[in-house]
């Protein structure tokens, strides 16, 4: 029995299970079995040459955005209106059928954004172009999920594409961490308790991917899947942002009407009439988290026109990285003045955490 005979046959099986506690360690052995033949399947297609590839885009500026959406939802004339691109725009499905790049600068920030051709139901699956695009997604810093206001139930199908090609929206990695030993078997800590699986299941999990020696310390209560995510590796937690498009049609009764129904915080704009385009860039620019960083060149003058931005959380050595890759080797110190500082001027190394709007000056050997 080949490898899709196997899929098939495991997904008609959890069709016919009925979900209750008696059936939830078998259930969870199936989505990891589901899970191992899929990613097979997936490996042998990329060796293969087959249609897993998806568009070449190569990533600039400070954070990529990238716009998922159904066809003829407005993507390309919100690309332009963000950026001064000019991707084509048409009255017609599948008007973008290549990735189109643009420039969103935006604070100081330089942001790309990426006009995706639209994907239809079962584009994970591989779909008209889906696969393809939503490769590009994988590598976004924030999705921009855009939808019509006459069709504002497609929300949860774009959520289950992106999950079907491993991304999963507004999650964090599991607090997992499992450590192949030689010997012991698996031994699993739990840290917390555990609601949604049991230790065995942990156990018979780690079995279906071969792993049999092993040290799990689970930190918060996860769900199978969430182990599973784990065990593959392959997943990446991205950002959402919900966008509603063509509001301008309707009214604002219409609007709370959406609101009471979707399950979701969104942001209503018109990408045709410039409605709300303005306050869209500047959520953009937060969800992204940057923080500015002025550079004062050692004895001139702090540069507030042009700053540095870089990732909330950010050390020294990430704004060495970003200016040379060899200036982290010739930094003497770093001086900061601002938020982080204790005082004006204080002597910091490569470690330093970094605040919005800290000035620095770098030292060199």
């Amino acid at each position: 029995m080949g490898v899709p005979e196997k899929i098939k046959r495991i997904e008609e099986e959890m069709r016919k299970t009925q979900v209750n506690k008696k059936t939830e360690h078998h259930l969870g052995l199936l989505r990891a079995k589901l899970a191992k033949l899929k990613r097979e399947q997936e490996e042998a297609r990329t060796r293969g040459g087959g249609s897993s590839v998806g568009y070449s885009v190569k990533k600039s500026g400070d954070g990529t955005v990238a716009i998922i959406g159904l066809p003829n939802v407005g993507k390309s004339t919100l690309l332009n209106r963000l950026t001064n691109s000019k991707s084509k725009v048409g009255a017609y499905k599948f008007t973008t059928l290549t990735v189109v790049p643009g420039v969103l600068e935006h604070k100081g920030a330089s942001i790309q954004i990426l006009d995706l051709p639209g994907i239809i139901e079962e584009a994970a699956a591989g779909r008209g172009l889906g696969k393809r695009v939503l490769a590009v997604a994988r590598s976004a810093d924030l999705l921009l999920l855009l939808m019509d206001v006459f069709q504002p139930e497609v929300h949860p199908l774009l959520i289950k594409e992106l999950r079907g090609i491993g991304i999963r929206p507004d999650e964090e990695p599991p607090d997992v961490v499992i450590e192949k030993t030689k010997t012991g078997g698996v031994y699993v800590t739990n840290l917390v308790k555990l609601t949604k699986l049991s230790t065995k299941l942990v156990r018979d999990i780690l079995n279906v991917y071969k792993i049999h020696n092993a040290r799990v310390i689970i930190r918060e209560d996860i769900t199978t899947d969430q182990l599973i995510d784990v065990l593959l590796g392959n997943r990446r937690y991205v950002s959402t942002l919900t966008v509603m498009n063509k509001v301008d049609l309707v009214n604002t009764g219409f609007i709370g009407e959406i609101e009471s129904r979707l399950k979701c915080d969104f942001t209503p704009i018109s990408a045709d009439a410039n409605l709300n385009v303005e306050a869209l860039k500047e959520q953009i620019y937060r969800r992204l988290d940057f923080i500015r960083i002025y550079l004062r060149p050692k004895g001139g003058e702090t540069d507030y026109v042009e700053p540095l931005i870089v990732k909330n959380g950010a050390l020294v050595r990430d704004v060495c990285d970003k200016l040379h890759r060899e200036m982290r080797k010739e930094l003497r110190y770093a001086q900061i003045w601002g938020k982080s500082a204790k005082f004006g001027g204080q002597r910091v190394g490569l470690a330093h955490p970094l605040m919005d709007e800290d000035i620095l000056t770098l030292i060199t050997r």
